[in-house]
């Protein structure tokens, strides 16, 4: 799995083609959506012909290679303010933003490991750690990473653990190191634990712990016509069953019907 993303990581970075005139589309899109896109981008080919290139990584590494250049028609974000920082640079379609869908929050575990948390104020999470650290994605960039230290900090137990991380790149990656049995336990969406069967969630973080989390996508600046049809599918009411399927919720109220 992880070299799959690596694979397609690279499709955004140096073999990729121009947006613009290119009959394709190249979608740079956290990493975290991996498996809901590959059905997204299947289903739009089908009924149009267009290729799909999806380039998966952190939120904050994409929003990067796009302010650097990077030719990616349409950007999907695990969080707002990746977005944020794409439109107030100018790099956007003005008016195609959209908020597409919702996540969870998840402690998991390995999926050998019998133990269910009850996630509340200064629950003992150093405690269950026992010798071994807790992977989440980088807390001081990455969405899923952000969201964990908010969620530990309104809980009070940040403190406790903050020197006990193991650090991964993106989301993914923390939960391939809970998977191989790297790290005992970590903080994930949980759309990833339902798709790992090497994992459990052994916990759900409380909604208001952390700031809602939010996936929207919009245009780039670059976006060409093919982009724009792949922009209308993937907000569209026909899209809905598909993000349900790999258990985002869709925000009816910003998807056009």
């Amino acid at each position: 799995m992880m070299g799959a993303i690596a694979t397609l990581v690279s499709l955004g970075t140096a073999a990729a083609r121009p947006a613009g005139g290119s009959g394709k589309v190249l979608v740079f899109a956290a990493a975290s959506l991996a498996n809901v896109l590959g059905d997204l981008d299947e289903s739009f080919t089908a009924r149009t012909g267009i290729q799909v290139a999806s380039s998966l990584a952190a939120s904050s590494t994409l929003a990067k290679q796009i302010e650097a250049g990077a030719p990616a028609g349409v950007y999907f974000s695990a969080d707002l303010l990746w977005m944020d920082y794409l439109q107030q640079r100018g790099l956007l379609q003005p008016g195609s933003r959209r908020d597409v869908v919702g996540n969870a929050l998840v402690l998991i575990a390995p999926a050998s490991r019998r133990l269910r948390v009850s996630i509340g104020p200064g629950f003992d999470l150093l405690r269950l750690l026992g010798d071994g650290r807790l992977a989440v994605a980088d807390p001081d960039s990455v969405p899923a990473g952000i969201y964990a230290k908010q969620a530990l900090e309104k809980l009070g137990v940040w403190s406790g653990v903050a020197a006990r991380l193991v650090r991964a790149e993106n989301v993914r990656a923390a939960l391939e190191y809970v998977a191989r049995g790297d790290a005992p336990l970590g903080i994930v969406y949980r759309t990833d634990a339902l798709v790992e069967k090497q994992v459990r969630i052994v916990g759900e973080f409380p909604a208001d712990s952390h700031s809602p989390i939010v996936y929207p996508a919009a245009l780039t600046s670059r976006a060409d016509a093919a982009a724009a049809r792949y922009f209308a599918f993937i907000t569209s009411a026909q899209a809905r069953p598909i993000y349900r399927k790999w258990g985002f919720e869709p925000l009816m109220s910003e998807l056009p019907r």
